[in-house]
């Protein structure tokens, strides 16, 4: 049934997927640039921000590299005393 809506003929029934192959690659790798990296890149400036005014390095927010950064962070935020709240 397909092949009736192919104008070339048969063989254009088989090359069709493979000829959508490099638009799909190349609409994924804009997707990835225009909102995947931008998320990323704002999620490390929040956690940055956070441990900033926790009193903390800012450079802890790049634990979210490590894997299960996410739950260390939280520990080290929910069990530790904030360097902001200590008294001098």
């Amino acid at each position: 049934m397909y092949q009736a809506f192919c104008h070339i003929g048969p063989a254009c029934a088989d090359a069709a997927p493979l000829m959508a192959l490099p638009f799909m690659l190349f609409f994924v790798i804009l997707l990835g640039l225009v909102f995947i990296v931008p998320m990323c890149l704002f999620k490390f400036f929040l956690w940055w921000r956070l441990f900033s005014k926790a009193g903390y390095s800012g450079a802890f927010g790049l634990l979210l590299l490590a894997p299960f950064g996410t739950l260390i962070m939280l520990c080290i935020l929910a069990f530790s005393k904030w360097p902001i709240n200590k008294k001098d």
